[in-house]
């Protein structure tokens, strides 16, 4: 049975994972900030599924949830680091704030927890997996998401890192094109918080620049591509992969 901690785990696509491994047949940690929501999907989780507060910007929080995960879980075999946060803002207008807070949940949060978690993921010769996002490889940046961007950037280098000075795990990047998650508290919250008319003004230049085709990727066929490569485990190394919505067809 996989023993998979997942963090970001309370809404959107971390919920959704969770939440997927578990019906397939993993015991999972499921970690977040928000203790209520994370009691709601362990819930439908099922029975086994753990529900651990943490705040990854803090490394204390990180190695105690990390612990209590691995004690509860009997080990670590798998860690989704699905945690992220995405300001839509122009450079110009981004203040230190938005800088300092965005690299500490995608960038920082991500490394603290591997750091606490890789003890356990060398005992099992496990894999480590990371959401990342087309914009940070795949196209050019996106207008308003400087941002995230180049903080996704530094995270498929730290993805690079990690497994430079830790062969023994599998380091994965998931690069992935628009999901839209679940319903509910499933449901995708990246752009709860985004100032409407800027929002309506660049997706007009994404659609013109083709990073956008309508097209949304069905989250349980991500669900299962997530199970597949955790079960993979140490007989293989994937180093990357893109996921991308199937362009509609004429």
């Amino acid at each position: 049975m996989l023993k998979t901690v997942v963090v970001g785990a309370s809404t959107g696509l971390g919920r959704c994972i969770g939440i997927g491994l578990a019906r397939r047949g993993a015991r999972v940690a499921l970690m977040a900030r928000r203790k209520d929501k994370l009691d709601d999907a362990a819930r439908e989780a099922g029975k086994g599924a753990l529900a651990i507060a943490c705040d990854v910007t803090d490394e204390v929080s990180c190695r105690f949830a990390i612990n209590e995960a691995a004690e509860g879980l009997c080990g670590i075999d798998a860690l989704v680091y699905a945690a992220a946060i995405g300001p839509l803002v122009m450079l110009k207008d981004a203040d230190a704030a938005t800088w300092r807070s965005t690299f500490d949940t995608n960038v920082m949060g991500a490394s603290l927890i591997t750091a606490a978690a890789v003890p356990h993921l060398a005992a099992s010769a496990g894999t480590a997996l990371y959401l990342s996002t087309t914009g940070s490889s795949y196209t050019p940046p996106w207008t308003g998401l400087g941002v995230y961007h180049v903080t996704k950037a530094a995270l498929d280098r730290l993805v690079d890192s990690w497994r430079v000075e830790h062969p023994g795990i599998g380091f994965t990047r998931v690069t992935l094109g628009e999901c839209a998650g679940g319903e509910g508290d499933a449901q995708t919250q990246f752009i709860k918080d985004w100032n409407r008319e800027l929002a309506v003004e660049v997706m007009q230049t994404w659609f013109a620049r083709n990073y956008l085709s309508g097209a949304i990727i069905d989250v349980e066929h991500l669900v299962t591509t997530v199970d597949s490569l955790l079960r993979a485990g140490a007989s293989m190394q994937v180093p990357s992969i893109t996921v991308l919505p199937r362009p509609p067809q004429p």
